[in-house]
């Protein structure tokens, strides 16, 4: 089983940039978009309905914010929508599926760059994820939690961490929490496989920084433990253009 995830940054966006050619030719069995900017009224049945694929969509209620969406060829047990924890749910971060082997949660963690406030709620959403997919592994399967983490985890993760040390999204508090999240049994697939690699998942459009592979490892598949004997590969798709992340997979043996 292939799990793709994506922050397209417009998921409209993406799909004038050949969003569903690429889904049509790569064909995962199961894709986590993330950053979808878009209200239920506005989503056309060509995003809604692809062929193949059954479809799910979590909106904020702010317009052209956030929002998440998940795309499966395997029908799921269920499909639920946030953490159950209003603060949090209304800006539409969170879409859960429950399969045979395993839950999947689909994730856009919050940035908190933009003020200490931010940055606080940023740390309470963490905190309350790790408490929610510990409360699910309690049913007796295991956990997949893709997404766009807004936070590199070690220096390797991206360009220049030097002078981004005092950045959100690489500030010790935050990468303490992804410290204690592989405390709790979770995987970094990608480094898993690759433990040295230099390899960057997010590129500011701002500075062309994608131009210079100045970016940020900061989209993620952690797995639970009990799965690491079926993982069997993680990728970044670097050469996959249309937003200013590109997509991260990870191969289950299930």
């Amino acid at each position: 089983m292939r799990i793709y995830s994506w922050n397209v940054n417009g998921i409209r966006a993406v799909k004038r940039k050949g969003f569903l050619d690429w889904i049509e030719e790569e064909q995962p069995d199961i894709l986590g978009l993330q950053e979808i900017r878009i209200q239920d009224h506005q989503l056309k049945d060509k995003l809604r309905n692809i062929k193949g694929y059954n479809s799910y969509f979590t909106f904020g209620e702010k317009k052209g914010y956030s929002g998440v969406a998940l795309y499966t060829k395997e029908e799921p047990i269920d499909v639920w929508h946030g953490l159950g924890i209003k603060r949090f749910d209304r800006e539409g971060r969170v879409i859960a599926a429950e399969f045979d082997n395993f839950y999947l949660l689909n994730i856009y963690f919050p940035n908190g760059k933009r003020s200490q406030e931010r940055l606080n709620y940023k740390l309470d959403f963490y905190d309350a994820t790790l408490d929610y997919i510990e409360d699910l592994r309690k049913n007796g399967k295991e956990v997949v939690v893709c997404g766009d983490y807004n936070t590199a985890h070690h220096a390797i993760d991206l360009h220049d961490p030097d002078s981004n040390k005092n950045t959100s999204g690489f500030l010790p508090i935050e990468r303490k929490w992804l410290d204690k999240l592989e405390e709790h049994g979770y995987i970094d697939t990608y480094r898993y496989f690759y433990p040295e690699k230099e390899c960057y998942s997010w590129w500011s459009y701002r500075t062309r920084a994608r131009d210079r592979n100045a970016g940020w490892r900061i989209d993620y598949h952690f797995i639970s433990s009990g799965l690491e004997s079926r993982l069997q590969n993680a990728d970044i798709l670097t050469d996959v253009m249309g937003s200013d992340h590109c997509p991260v997979t990870i191969s289950l043996d299930i």
